[in-house]
């Protein structure tokens, strides 16, 4: 799905050694007293990525397009003209993708860079001055970015050559003694830090800009509104742990670092500790808020209508008091008045929350000396008072809802194969289509696809937009089919599907890429090496404590033996019910994310290969990480592999079996027989059909 290429909430390198200390939680080894600065920064001040990345797309000049959506150029004027206004007093503004959470996927009304610019990507940065603008994205939107963005804008090709970061930028066309301006809510603490210390290098200042929000200022009345779609109940037989177990695991674990709050600010971590799932994101069954866990209550700040009786039932019988969204703030300055040592997660929990928390406390510990020298003149500045409080560490939900719980893993493999069952129908009545002439465009087969999947029980939503690409457009990684631009479904072509769906008992997420007509030869080869890089890393066996970082060379070992390779990293964790992106763990070529794969994450494999203008090419199955049974056990340590939770053919029509090797043909009539005992029994009539035709062995050789 959607393959990563730099999520911040998924490359922390930080804590990489775990053990378990209660049945939910793990307990990092690390003294907080010596933490250090996550890796993690805003999206594309530092990137990194393999090969060259060369692109032959034409520059955004000429590929300017009458589009509905207005230019930006207007919109960049009306911001610069804020820069001078009392209060303000900036050189530069930045503006990121992410909302106060850090999520990924967000909320229309807080699609600031996308309002700002036209570029839609979900990943990518602005950033204006007085004169100039420009915008970050990386190998997946490139093309994307040039037909979206107007004249007005510079695209920065993050990962290539010779293009500078973000700072860096900044750093080259700022003059000495300029101000960047920012919204500390929409930057995590680390990343603002991470900021700050790169452009003061050049003398610039970084300005938070706490009480408005400059995009918001020229948006006005045509902002949407905040989402306030009611929040329900995530069933005990789905979450497979209450919330007072799940609380008081993580009560264990303040107590045992010395903390007496923790916040939590990711909306995924918010649902999953609280079994409350929401609708105010886009595919994702998450709700705005922030949750703050004392040792001996709890408090959840969101918009009170949205929480409905059962809701506050279920959060009273948890001890869980609700206040407003917007007084977080004052939460945190009245716990730091009372002298509260909070965990804080600073690679997840915004700048704004950090710095307001470190400003009272500073105030605080004033107060207290100024009483304690009034009282004791024998008073010493090395006592305990002199020591700033707080706990900087990853928040322990971020893992703990990574392993996934038994009833959360039965949720996933029945949800995947109900969706199995529903792209069993769809291909068999898209096959039909194209076989009849009919004339599709690729939002008829991603609507298609959605209908099929409604009828199944349990749908909510798709997981995330789908990826339908014909020809070219698969060649655009994360590209998203418009009905006023998107191209007919063309027979003699490659096509790209990546598509996904919100169940109640589970998230899916896959990826098939096909041929309706005869593949050239050099089609053929290529698909057949991404499959084999996707059957290495399905069957790869690796010690515990491995991390992801390591196999990521199995998925693209076959396409590096000819030059070939990807612009994406090759697996994603997925929430469980929840959001299709989750971390800490991944698979992927950024060595910096050392989360080891433990038993239970579910991880994506997602090798492809694309060529601009051409064709595009994925398979993608969702796996569980699980313990092998090996002969032997060097170093008296366990081994790990993988379980398949994606049932559904892979095209052999697209294979050239030449290049695959007899246990490779094996691995693939395998899972295709897999794929017939456990859809099969779902289907009738002609799908039924159409999974037999599909699922036959090939004839080794």
């Amino acid at each position: 799905m959607r393959p990563l290429s730099l999520n911040p909430s998924l490359c922390s390198s930080r804590f990489p050694f775990f053990s378990f200390s209660n049945p939910i939680f793990l307990k990092f080894r690390n003294n907080p007293a010596v933490f250090q600065k996550s890796q993690k920064g805003p999206p594309f001040l530092i990137l990194r990525c393999c090969g060259s990345g060369s692109v032959t797309a034409k520059p955004s000049w000429e590929l300017r397009r009458n589009r509905a959506v207005q230019e930006p150029d207007e919109k960049v004027v009306a911001l610069r003209q804020l820069f001078s206004k009392p209060g303000i007093s900036i050189d530069a503004y930045i503006i990121p993708s992410q909302d106060a959470h850090q999520s990924e996927f967000i909320a229309e009304c807080y699609m600031r860079r996308a309002y700002i610019s036209g570029f839609t990507g979900s990943a990518g940065t602005a950033a204006v001055t007085k004169d100039k603008a420009a915008l970050w994205t990386d190998g997946r939107y490139f093309l994307q970015a040039e037909k979206q963005l107007s004249s007005s804008w510079n695209l920065m090709r993050a990962g290539n050559l010779g293009v500078p970061g973000t700072s860096e930028w900044l750093n080259d066309v700022l003059a000495p003694g300029g101000r960047v301006g920012i919204d500390p809510f929409l930057f995590s603490y680390d990343a603002a830090e991470e900021l700050k210390e790169a452009i003061s290098q050049k003398n610039l200042e970084l300005v938070y800009l706490y009480d408005l929000n400059l995009v918001d200022e020229i948006w006005k009345e045509s902002r949407p509104k905040p989402p306030n779609k009611p929040i329900r109940v995530h069933d005990l037989k789905y979450s497979g742990v209450d919330v007072a177990s799940k609380l008081s695991s993580l009560r264990a674990e303040l107590v045992g670092t010395g903390s007496s709050a923790i916040v939590i600010s990711m909306l995924d971590e918010v649902a999953w500790l609280l079994n409350l799932r929401g609708s105010d994101v886009p595919h994702s069954p998450v709700m705005y808020a922030y949750l703050i866990v004392e040792v001996d209550s709890a408090k959840l700040f969101v918009d009170k209508s949205k929480v409905m009786p059962e809701v506050m039932d279920h959060l009273k019988k948890a001890g869980v008091e609700l206040r407003p969204y917007d007084s977080i703030l004052s939460e945190i300055r009245r716990l730091a008045a009372e002298g509260a040592n909070l965990w804080l997660d600073t690679s997840s929990v915004n700048a704004a929350i950090v710095e307001t928390y470190k400003f009272a406390c500073d105030k605080y510990l004033m107060n207290r000396r100024s009483r304690s020298k009034i009282k004791n003149n024998r008073y010493s500045e090395s006592n305990s008072l002199s020591v700033s409080p707080g706990v900087y560490m990853r928040s322990p939900v971020s893992l703990a809802k990574a392993l996934k719980n038994p009833a959360e893993l039965e949720g996933m493999q029945n949800s995947h194969l109900r969706d199995a069952a529903a792209l069993a129908q769809f291909w068999c009545w898209l096959e039909e289509e194209i076989h009849k002439n009919v004339n599709l465009t690729e939002v008829d087969v991603a609507d298609k696809l959605l209908e099929f999947r409604s009828k199944q029980d349990g749908f909510l939503d798709t997981s995330f937009d789908t990826i339908s690409g014909s020809g070219a457009n698969g060649a655009i990684i994360h590209y998203s089919p418009q009905v006023e631009s998107c191209s007919v479904v063309d027979p003699n072509k490659l096509f790209l599907l990546d598509s996904g769906a919100q169940y109640v008992d589970g998230t899916t997420d896959i990826t098939r890429t096909v041929h309706f007509g005869e593949p050239t030869a050099r089609e053929k080869e290529c698909f057949t090496r991404v499959l084999k890089g996707h059957i290495a890393l399905d069957e790869v066996v690796f010690p515990e404590n491995t991390p992801g970082f390591v196999l990521d060379a199995f998925a693209r070992s076959a396409l590096w033996k000819i030059g070939l390779d990807y612009r994406h990293g090759t697996g994603h964790g997925v929430g469980a019910a929840l959001n299709v992106h989750e971390g800490p763990q991944s698979i992927s070529f950024r060595y910096g994310n050392m989360t080891p794969l433990q038993k239970g994450m579910i991880v994506s494999n997602e090798p492809g290969y694309y060529e601009d203008h051409a064709f595009g090419i994925r398979i993608e199955n969702l796996l569980c990480v699980r313990e092998i049974n090996t002969p032997y056990r060097y170093g008296g340590i366990e081994y790990l592999g993988f379980e398949k939770l994606t049932f559904f053919p892979i095209q052999t029509k697209l294979v050239d079996l030449s290049l695959l090797s007899v246990d490779e043909i094996e691995w693939l009539n395998r899972y295709h027989s897999q794929v017939w005992e456990k859809v099969s029994p779902l289907l009738e009539g002609s799908a039924r059909q159409w999974l037999w035709n599909n699922t036959r062995p090939i004839d080794k050789r």
